[in-house]
C-alpha cells in the first residue's frame, strides 16, 4: 500500500471510492465472498460469471473486480476491449491452481476424443485447453448437452461428483481438484447442525463432498442460494458454503435465520481484498489483468458455449 493511500482515514476511505469511480469511468464488481465493506461500495454484487457478464454488458471504461485472479481474467475475456483491474495480485484460487493448460493437456491425451468441461474457477489458459466451461449453476446441463458418453471434468471433484449424480447416462471423470473451504466440511457437522436446527432448510454448495450434499435438502450455486432463501417460507436455514454469503442472506431476508454448520469456513484470498486496496486501484490503476490474445480466443470459444446453455 502506498503512502498516499495509507494515510486516508478510515472515514474516508468510501467517500473517495465513489469520487474515483465516478472520475474515472469505473464498474466497481463485487463477488459475494468478499469483505461486507467491500461488497458495500460496489456497483454489484454476485458471483463469478454474473459478474462477468455484467462487466461485459456495461458501458464503463474501465472493470475493478474485487475477487480472485480467475474472476478479473474472465471478465477480460469477455470484454476484451475494456481494461480490467484486480486490487489485490496475490488474490487467487488454490482449486484453480491445482490444474495447468500442460496437466490438462497431458490428462487429456489419456483419453483420446473424450470432451473436455471445465468449471470457470480456472485459469485462463486452462479454459483455452478445454472445449467448454460451466458454471456450478449449469454445470449438469453442460455435461448433459454433450453428446460423447464419456466426459472429463476439471478441476474440481467434488463438483464432478455432483454432476455424475445428476447425469448418471454418462461416465463423468474427474480431475483431482477441489476448493479447500468446501472440501473441509464434513457430513457429521450438517448432522449436527440439523439436530440444533430441525426446521432449517440446508443449502449446500456443489462444490461440498457426496456427503454433504446427501444431507442437505437443497445444492445451489451461489446465487441460487440467494434466490431461494429470497423467495422460501422457510424461516431458517443452514448455509453450507463459505461464510462471506451471510451477511448478505441476512440483508436481504429480515425475520429470517441463517446458521453455520459448525465453525464458519473463511476463503483467506477472498478476504484479501480491503478498501485501501479498492481505492488504491482506482487512484493508480493497479492491477491491470491482460489475457493473450490465442488464449483469449480460446477460452472465449469455451466460455462462449457455456453461455449459451446457460
Amino acid at each position: 500500500m502506498d503512502r498516499e493511500v495509507g494515510l486516508i482515514p478510515e472515514s474516508e476511505l468510501v467517500q473517495r471510492i465513489v469520487e474515483l469511480k465516478r472520475r474515472h469511468d469505473v464498474m466497481l464488481l463485487a463477488h459475494n465472498y468478499q469483505r461486507p465493506e467491500v461488497r458495500a461500495v460496489a456497483d454489484f454484487t454476485g458471483d463469478s460469471l454474473e459478474l462477468s457478464r455484467i462487466a461485459a454488458r456495461t458501458e464503463a471504461a474501465r472493470i475493478v473486480f474485487c475477487g480472485v485472479l480467475f474472476m478479473a481474467e474472465t471478465a477480460k475475456i469477455l470484454s476484451p476491449q475494456k481494461r480490467v483491474f484486480l486490487p489485490r495480485l496475490d488474490a487467487g484460487c488454490p482449486m484453480a491452481d491445482m490444474i495447468t493448460a500442460g496437466e490438462l493437456r497431458e490428462w487429456k491425451g489419456r483419453f483420446p476424443g473424450a470432451p473436455v468441461v471445465t468449471y470457470v474457477n480456472s485459469s485462463a489458459e486452462v479454459k483455452a485447453e478445454s472445449d467448454i466451461c460451466c458454471t456450478s449453476a449449469n454445470a449438469a446441463a453442460v455435461v448433459r448437452s454433450l453428446s460423447a458418453p464419456l466426459v472429463l471434468f476439471a478441476p474440481d471433484q467434488n463438483l464432478a461428483s455432483w454432476v455424475q449424480e445428476q447425469v448418471p447416462e454418462k461416465k463423468v471423470v474427474p480431475y483431482d481438484g477441489f476448493c479447500y473451504v468446501h472440501h473441509r466440511i464434513r457430513g457429521d457437522e450438517i448432522a449436527a447442525a440439523k439436530l440444533l436446527h430441525p426446521r432449517a432448510v440446508v443449502l449446500a454448495h456443489p462444490e461440498t463432498r457426496s456427503e454433504v450434499r446427501q444431507l442437505a435438502d437443497q445444492v445451489l450455486s451461489t446465487s441460487g442460494m440467494l434466490r431461494f432463501a429470497r423467495h422460501s417460507e422457510a424461516q431458517e436455514f443452514i448455509i453450507v458454503t463459505e461464510e462471506g454469503l451471510l451477511p448478505t442472506l441476512v440483508a436481504e431476508n429480515p425475520g429470517k435465520e441463517f446458521f453455520h454448520p459448525g465453525p464458519p469456513r473463511l476463503c483467506s484470498n477472498m478476504k484479501k481484498t480491503t478498501l485501501r486496496d479498492v481505492v488504491a486501484s482506482l487512484a493508480h490503476e493497479r492491477y491491470e489483468i491482460d489475457v493473450a490474445r490465442p488464449v483469449q480466443e480460446r477460452a472465449l470459444s469455451a466460455l462462449e458455449r457455456m453461455i449459451a446453455i446457460s
